[in-house]
């Protein structure tokens, strides 16, 4: 009798714990920490130095995104059948192989993403300003976006951080439908790193991706083998990626991708349009499930990061069971190009080397190691930290409804691991330095208010105007278009804009093989927007960031009404996590970012751009071309060769 009536109340349990779900999911109220981590399957199509060619399909699929809630139709990458995220691919230095990625979503398939572009709800007189519309799930009565409801199959995959050449890039404008492929030969000749693969279809890869159109991209060497890194089971792929989901006529979560953006302008004067700010969403998924947790060993574990959310940068921090932060377990040993010179610890303190946070903005990889030796039968999260709250707190104004993340469960002590953590991870590491001959390109990014951009901000090529020059004597200041600064030499240089489109003429024409050091130059302080910045081909090193005075830039006028001027009063130290090589960087507000690379081993036409990829498919994307050295000579061009005419610092 005692069984039966222990049954009995299991199963009455059960069913309130189930209604108590559902109730849950009416409003929102997801359960953190219910679903395993799942890992993406891996796929090695290498072998030697032979040449080998995979079909990787896209298809439809539908995938469970967390206990409480029905499949999700979403798009995924895969051989057999697709998974979001999409396979692992591996592979080894040198191992050449051909990938046809080819579109097998069936025409006539149903869009998996509801748009809609919603009001922000004024504060009302005295009270405290209602939350940021994106916080919530549904769609608030918005009727949803039929033009993005229509949109076909049409994919072009881009394999983030590549050394191949433009043909097989993944050129925007090349984006193929049902039946057809995209052929991509990767040569792999590069250092031990994570890439990672999305879609970049031409105006539309803000919805593409956010249909699941991501996987993550190994390549191993001999340097990285010799460190003896945790691997197998203890090497995991951590793909991020933020989302919001529908609701149906009860107001219970459906499961649909919900692409909800804040109207901040109903009506821009120049185009008439909407304007709206990049999409950020409730809910992170790792590996495609909703805030998971991980069972880990009481050892070292490696875990290969990647932020694949449209827009969110993400501030993370390892708390335990009552909010405090978890210090001397992180360490970071590689970041978007590789390998760190040295391991640089992740402590989440406050001290004066200590990161309070570790930020990680969209397309930004971390290469993270976790000892979980001291924390044996415990439970550590993983969460989002708002700007106006402790970690593993909500924080609502700020955006953050939700910081979780995900939860590691750690296992009893095991068997001792004998993995030591190496003090210099790459000797092959070689600092770039502003001594070696280069080139110089100056880019500006705009506010959102200037004039000519409709509302949103734009990317802006210059050049440098110098005295008794060709057509200097047109230049007016103030003037639209052109910028006057004071360089940290004490300069004063004027620029004028030759390009701010995607379809504008070439602008850049660069030589394979030579040094470039770019300067991005940050203008929206209000409101402040990060720019997280995107270079096709090449890898770079950040070579600093300097405050600059940018109050002299007006945004009516479309150009600068006096210089703005280098501040030799604040000193921005560079991150050890970030003196590695990058090809994602952010580029914060009222400041100059300085990065130097080299555009070798491949030729062609690229792109580069603002990760946020609202930003991206609003116009914040411009091509550049290399070429041979000797036939640039013969170019009859002005964009080639890029002199000295950006920043100097």
């Amino acid at each position: 009798m005692t069984e039966i009536f222990e049954r009995i109340t299991d199963k009455l349990t059960g069913v309130e714990e189930a209604a108590s779900e559902i109730a849950a999911a009416a409003v929102g109220e997801l359960a953190p920490y219910v679903a395993p981590l799942t890992v993406p399957p891996v796929l090695r199509p290498g072998s030697g130095d032979v040449r080998q060619e995979t079909e990787i399909a896209l298809r439809p699929t539908w995938q469970r995104l967390h206990p409480q809630l029905p499949p999700t139709l979403m798009w995924g990458y895969g051989v057999e059948t697709a998974s979001v995220p999409g396979p692992t691919i591996e592979v080894r230095r040198g191992e050449r192989v051909r990938i046809a990625w080819t579109n097998r979503i069936p025409q006539g398939s149903e869009y998996p993403v509801t748009s809609v572009e919603v009001p922000n709800p004024p504060a009302e007189p005295g009270q405290d300003p209602p939350p940021p519309p994106t916080t919530l799930p549904g769609r608030g009565g918005v009727a949803a976006n039929a033009d993005v409801a229509a949109l076909p199959a049409w994919t072009v995959t881009h394999l983030h951080g590549a050394q191949t050449g433009g043909g097989n890039d993944g050129w925007a404008d090349n984006a193929v439908g049902f039946g057809d492929a995209q052929l991509s030969e990767y040569p792999n000749d590069h250092q031990a790193v994570q890439w990672w693969y999305h879609d970049h279809a031409m105006n539309i890869t803000r919805w593409n991706v956010y249909a699941g159109l991501y996987g993550t991209y190994l390549v191993r060497d001999d340097e990285e083998d010799a460190l003896g890194l945790p691997s197998g089971e203890r090497e995991i792929p951590l793909l991020l990626a933020d989302r919001n989901l529908d609701t149906d006529e009860d107001g219970r979560l459906n499961g649909r991708l919900l692409h909800k953006t804040v109207i901040v302008d109903p009506a821009n004067e120049e185009t008439g349009k909407p304007v709206s700010i990049p999409f950020s969403g409730p809910y992170t998924t790792v590996n495609g499930r909703i805030w998971p947790y991980a069972q880990v060993d009481a050892g070292w574990y490696r875990f290969r990061l990647v932020n694949a959310s449209n827009a969110r940068i993400y501030n993370l921090v390892l708390i335990d069971e009552d909010g405090d932060p978890v210090p001397g377990v992180v360490h970071q040993i590689g970041s978007d190009g590789g390998l760190l010179p040295r391991p640089v610890p992740i402590d989440f303190g406050s001290g004066p080397s200590a990161l309070p946070t570790l930020p990680v903005a969209p397309a930004e990889r971390m290469d993270l190691l976790i000892d979980f030796a001291s924390l044996a039968g415990k439970r550590v999260r993983l969460v989002d930290k708002g700007r106006n709250a402790a970690p593993g707190e909500p924080d609502v104004p700020g955006d953050v409804r939700y910081p979780h993340v995900m939860e590691f469960r750690v296992g009893e002590c095991g068997d001792p691991d004998p993995f030591v953590l190496p003090e210099v991870l790459s000797g092959s590491f070689r600092r770039l330095t502003h001594d070696i001959e280069h080139g110089h390109r100056l880019i500006v990014l705009t506010p959102p208010a200037t004039k000519g951009g409709g509302g949103h901000p734009e990317i802006w090529e210059m050049a440098e105007v110098t005295e008794g020059a060709a057509g200097a004597e047109d230049i007016q200041i103030p003037g639209d278009g052109v910028i006057q600064l004071v360089d940290d030499k004490g300069a004063l240089k004027t620029y004028r804009r030759i390009a701010r489109t995607f379809n504008d003429g070439l602008g850049f024409t660069i030589g394979e093989g030579t040094h470039e050091q770019w300067s991005f130059l940050n203008l929206a302080v209000n409101p402040p927007v990060v720019h997280p910045m995107h270079i096709h081909l090449a890898d770079f090193q950040i070579l600093g960031r300097d405050v600059y005075d940018v109050s002299g830039f007006d945004v009516e006028v479309g150009g600068t009404v006096k210089p703005v001027a280098f501040d030799p009063t604040q000193v921005v130290p560079l991150p050890p996590n970030e003196q590695g090589y990058k090809d994602v960087f952010r580029a914060l507000p009222g400041q100059m970012l300085r990065v130097m690379g080299t555009f070798d081993g491949a030729y062609g036409r690229f792109m580069y751009h603002c990760h946020l990829l609202e930003h991206e498919d609003m116009g914040m994307m411009r091509p550049f071309v290399v070429l041979p050295k000797e036939a640039l000579k013969f170019d009859h061009g002005a964009g080639h060769g890029g002199g000295h005419g950006g920043h100097t610092g």
